[in-house]
């Protein structure tokens, strides 16, 4: 079977969440259009991409503005077929945010936050959009030397809530070029808030990065039941941004969190005695733990960078957390950094330690170690998107279109992805191009080889595309990449 038809497969099951028939071809047509699509992944380029540049545009961009249709209804389907790749009693996924740029003014979700590609030295500002994106983490290494492969299984767009202008002075004559901070006026008994900073700090605290964390949790955990897993348990992996109050005080049945915490977050046990205390009155941190020697360290194996190695940690159980998940009991692992060097005449060099935080009280910590360690594929699929698949690339500004669009390009890269091991696998095998001479060791196809056999396989093959009416050929591909 190829990967096209894989491809067509899976996204056949998109045909309910759509109204009507004709609305169905026509996103799985622009879908298409987007992976096989040559340099900017802008709706234009994917139009004449599909060979439809002669004809009216104005359906392509009707398709995100005024089509009713829910992308989380895309990756419920693929959630479903995905799931029969997880054996196992725990349901790996890892959750992380991430940025889009954008330059247009008049987009409503845009606003100003921090560059991660900014130096430690000096922090930059940049326009964009944030996602909060969920993938799924398949082990392949069950049945291969080949590393986890994560598959997106939600991408929702989390913008801030807008600050209140500052109200000027009536009289008062106002200078365009005098430097006003804006800052939240003050508060007392006798002069309160102004209401529209009261209904601010209001929804401040309930649209938020954590808040929106929580709502997500719960609906791939409806997802999962929906698709016949109600028996395993959920395990989401995060980073430190999602170590906090709000995240670890929902508890949702059926999902657990193993999280990266700050070495220096306060811990306890739980008091031993006649008294009434629940907290001991001991408390520690996390590296602490590293540094005591009465602990010693513990060694398991987990795959990872092509083969299984050995990690050393620390595990204490029954730890408490009083300002963050405070009488939820907690397993606290301190994971010993990994020495390495370049070359073999090199000295060692030492990665940094990890301190994890998990509400798995009696699960196996290789399991939970594996897990954590598999979360760096979200990393991998970030990458894919915005350098390779050009998510955020397409210029819309319509409230609806914005944040429609990008998690619309994000479920044809997860389809592709699962077209991708439903045909051949999860190793890069004889249907793949030939690798260059600088990428010998590569194991697993990656997004752009992925692309090309998808590419090569439409042109080849367009009597498979011909009832989304396309009739794709080298020269209309590349004559679309000098549009």
């Amino acid at each position: 079977m190829t990967l096209l038809a894989c491809w067509l497969d899976i996204v056949a099951d998109w045909q309910p969440a759509f109204p009507q028939p004709r609305t169905y071809l026509r996103p799985v047509r622009q879908a298409l259009g987007g992976l096989v699509c040559l340099g900017r992944r802008t709706l234009t380029r994917i139009i004449w991409t599909n060979g439809r540049h002669r004809q009216d545009w104005r359906a392509e961009y009707f398709l995100f503005s005024r089509c009713h249709w829910d992308p989380a209804q895309l990756f419920a389907s693929i959630l479903c077929r995905a799931l029969a790749f997880c054996p196992g009693r725990y349901i790996g996924v890892a959750v992380d945010d991430t940025r889009l740029r954008k330059t247009g003014s008049r987009i409503q979700q845009a606003f100003f936050q921090r560059d991660p590609l900014s130096p430690k030295f000096h922090v930059n500002l940049m326009l964009g959009l944030r996602f909060l994106q969920a993938s799924l983490l398949i082990p392949v290494f069950r049945w291969c030397k080949v590393g986890c492969r994560a598959i997106p299984i939600a991408f929702e767009e989390v913008s801030v809530v807008k600050r209140p202008r500052r109200q000027r002075r009536k009289g008062s004559p106002g200078n365009q070029f005098a430097r006003r901070p804006r800052q939240r006026p003050a508060q007392s008994k006798d002069s309160p808030l102004d209401p529209q900073w009261q209904q601010y700090l209001a929804a401040k605290k309930i649209h938020n990065l954590s808040t929106r964390f929580v709502d997500l949790a719960i609906r791939l955990r409806d997802a999962c039941d929906a698709a016949g897993a109600a028996k395993k348990i959920l395990l989401l992996a995060v980073d430190n941004s999602f170590c906090n109050r709000p995240v670890f005080r929902a508890q949702i049945q059926g999902v657990e969190l193993i999280a990266r915490a700050r070495k220096n977050i306060v811990l306890c046990f739980r008091h031993e005695g006649p008294s009434r205390r629940f907290y001991a009155k001991h408390k520690f941190t996390p590296e602490q733990v590293r540094v005591d020697d009465s602990r010693a360290w513990q060694t398991t194996k987990i795959f990872y960078g092509g083969k299984r190695r050995k990690v050393q940690y620390k595990e204490v159980p029954g730890v408490y957390w009083q300002g963050g998940a405070r009488k939820r009991p907690l397993r606290l692992l301190v994971v010993r950094p990994t020495r390495y060097r370049k070359k073999k005449s090199a000295r060692f060099y030492y990665r940094q330690p990890a301190f994890l935080l998990t509400t798995v009280v009696n699960g196996t910590v290789r399991q939970l170690l594996q897990i954590y360690f598999d979360r760096w594929q979200i990393e991998v699929n970030h990458r894919e998107e915005k350098d390779t698949l050009g998510v955020g690339q397409a210029q819309l500004r319509n409230v609806t279109s914005v944040p429609k669009q990008p998690a619309f390009a994000v479920a044809a890269y997860s389809a592709l992805l699962l077209a991708s091991l439903k045909a051949f696998g999860a190793e890069r095998g004889k249907a793949y191009a030939a690798l260059p001479k600088w990428r010998r060791r590569a194991q697993r196809p990656s997004a752009l080889d992925l692309i090309t056999l998808l590419r090569k396989e439409i042109t080849e093959n367009p009597e498979m595309v011909a009832h989304l009416g396309l009739n794709p050929t080298d020269r209309g591909i590349n004559a679309a990449a000098d549009a």
